[in-house]
């Protein structure tokens, strides 16, 4: 008895994939090939870097913004005492200001993983790091002294006299009851511009001061950091998401994540950044499930962009 010979496919077709191969056939060394990839790749790198440098612009710290703009740095320091900056009121994962978070809906995805890295930014970016001072300003003990509602006073009053000053200058500031306020800020200014409060607020109690979190976010509530992001096109409604520093090419990926953000119902919702990001879940997840949904897996037999890609390939089959 005589055994037919059967297909090693579990189903017969008679697309070009499934056909033989009928072209040239030569040997490959993908070690070899690998080897002198990364040898070649490796010596351009050191090489382009060795003449043009890094393309990435000097980080920037604490000492530079109190350097720059002064009357930025003390008004976002008085901010951060009254609990009006973006950071106060920003909600999980720095603290639990009430209806700050972002939501889809009835839910809360900010507040799923909690208040994981609590911030108090009256203590974390003014208090804790003016008593670390050798000389301490004196107005410590009386901000620790006082009622909440004695600082929130003081600093509320101290921020409306910066924003009617002239040029948003302290040294022009009209008199009035700040109580300690602008003593804490005058120290604190003078701390920045010395540089010790850029190792003071990275200091996590490790040898190496990997984190820039308390830093970055007492950066952010100012007006400087942005207004340097903004002249290099790195804001949000200029794509800034794939943007790189100076005229260096960024992560053209994230075109998409950038894009959502420019349209609506994006641009304008209180929502903006929850939204981009389940729609992309969205989109990943159809994109990685393509093959088995129906309709959309047969989108290329209807639209066939492949053979007009591969059209060398096609032509003669």
């Amino acid at each position: 008895m005589t055994r037919k010979s059967s297909s090693t496919s579990w189903r017969k077709t008679d697309d070009v994939a499934s056909r033989p191969w009928t072209g040239s056939v030569r040997e490959y060394d993908l070690i070899k090939e690998l080897i002198i990839g990364v040898v070649v790749v490796g010596l351009l790198v050191l090489g382009v870097s060795a003449i043009f440098g890094s393309p990435d612009e000097p980080s920037v710290r604490l000492k530079a913004w109190a350097t720059a703009a002064p009357a930025d740095f003390v008004g976002t320091a008085v901010k951060e005492l009254a609990g009006t900056s973006d950071t106060a009121g920003y909600g999980p994962p720095y603290n639990s200001t009430p209806d700050a978070s972002q939501r889809i809906g009835p839910v809360d995805l900010q507040s799923l993983s909690g208040v994981r890295l609590p911030v108090d930014t009256a203590n974390d970016f003014v208090i804790a790091p003016l008593a670390t001072l050798p000389s301490p300003p004196a107005g410590l003990e009386r901000w620790a002294e006082a009622t909440d509602q004695q600082r929130s006073g003081w600093a509320a009053a101290y921020s409306d006299a910066l924003a009617a000053a002239p040029d948003n200058d302290p040294a022009k500031v009209a008199d009035g009851d700040y109580g300690p306020v602008p003593a804490l800020t005058g120290a604190l200014l003078d701390m920045a511009r010395q540089g010790s409060l850029d190792g003071v607020l990275q200091n996590d109690g490790n040898f190496y001061n990997m984190d820039y979190t308390r830093s970055l976010l007492f950066l952010g509530d100012g007006g400087y950091f942005p207004d340097l992001a903004a002249s290099q096109h790195l804001a949000g409604d200029q794509w800034g998401v794939m943007n790189e520093t100076g005229d260096t090419p960024g992560q053209s990926w994230l075109w998409l994540f950038s894009l959502l953000y420019q349209v609506e119902p994006f641009k304008s919702s209180p929502n903006a950044d929850a939204l981009v990001v389940v729609t992309m879940l969205v989109l990943t997840a159809l994109l990685a499930f393509l093959p088995f949904i129906p309709g959309l897996r047969s989108l290329p037999r209807v639209i066939p962009l492949h053979r007009l890609i591969w059209k060398d390939y096609y032509r003669n089959r």
